[in-house]
């Protein structure tokens, strides 16, 4: 058998490697905010406010991935996510340049903890966010069980400036007037919105809005209450641990997906 004749060994292909995904929308709300929506590969399951890896390739042909959380619902066709730009980020440099038609590698193992799995019952729901921290709660608004295990679900999202409050004004306004989702969200579901830097309806960090009372008062509800309050955080890792504190602080249980309880964190997320 001649050199040219020798068989050529298969390129071995992981099972759990990213699959290339198609870029179908984007819209920028600041110079630091961007949304986009890629196709939704069929075999491709998760819970709403789960996080999944995804990024694009280096130069050299390695893939460079980031875990994000995903904004759309477990039923939406399409995988929306909500991202921050840094001008010298290894991946959102890249990232925020993207248009539709380009790729983006989508990981194949969602997981996480901001899911109704990890929370016992309860009657009204809080989704404590800062920044893009809003995204998993993008897709847990926008999912009917949420509004079939709460009486009220209120999200807060606190940001430096007005303008970036413009993604979260945007879901929950969209969810109140769907089609179907309105029906189910009418009366249960309310914003929060809070600016630092910024005059907006409401102002400060939310730590100091929840630890002072100012947003149970604004808000016309009780303070926290264990028997009744769930609760879901993401944010920055030192918003996070503040927020977590309070929470302690009221008397409320971490939980996780092995062991349900009265609020969770997401430990995977920083932004």
């Amino acid at each position: 058998m001649t050199a040219d004749a020798t068989p050529v060994a298969a390129k071995k292909v992981s099972p759990n490697a990213p699959t290339e995904e198609t870029v179908l929308e984007v819209k920028h709300y600041t110079d630091r905010l961007f949304r986009f929506r890629l196709t939704r590969p069929s075999s491709f399951r998760f819970r709403s406010g789960e996080f999944v890896m995804i990024g694009l390739y280096k130069d050299d042909g390695r893939p460079l991935l980031r875990a994000y959380s995903i904004a759309s619902p477990s039923w939406d066709e399409e995988l929306e996510f909500y991202s921050i730009k840094v001008p010298d980020g290894p991946l959102t440099s890249r990232l925020q340049a993207i248009q539709p038609g380009d790729k983006v590698l989508l990981g194949k193992k969602p997981t996480g903890t901001l899911v109704h799995d990890a929370l016992v019952p309860g009657k009204r729901l809080y989704c404590f966010s800062t920044g893009t921290g809003f995204a998993p709660f993008a897709s847990v608004v926008r999912d009917p069980e949420t509004y079939e295990k709460f009486d009220e679900v209120i999200v807060t999202h606190t940001c430096r400036e007005a303008a970036e409050l413009d993604y979260s004004k945007e879901i929950v306004e969209e969810t109140l007037n769907h089609e179907f989702l309105g029906e189910l969200a009418q009366g249960k579901l309310r914003r929060y919105g809070s600016c630092t830097r910024e005059d907006y309806e409401y102002k400060g960090r939310i730590t100091d809005l929840i630890e002072s009372g100012k947003l149970f008062e604004d808000l016309g509800v009780p303070p926290l209450n264990p028997e009744t309050d769930r609760v879901m955080i993401c944010g920055s890792m030192e918003m996070i641990q503040d927020v977590k504190d309070l929470m302690l602080k009221a008397g409320l249980t971490e939980g996780s997906n092995a062991s349900p309880a009265q609020f969770v964190i997401e430990k995977a997320f920083a932004g």
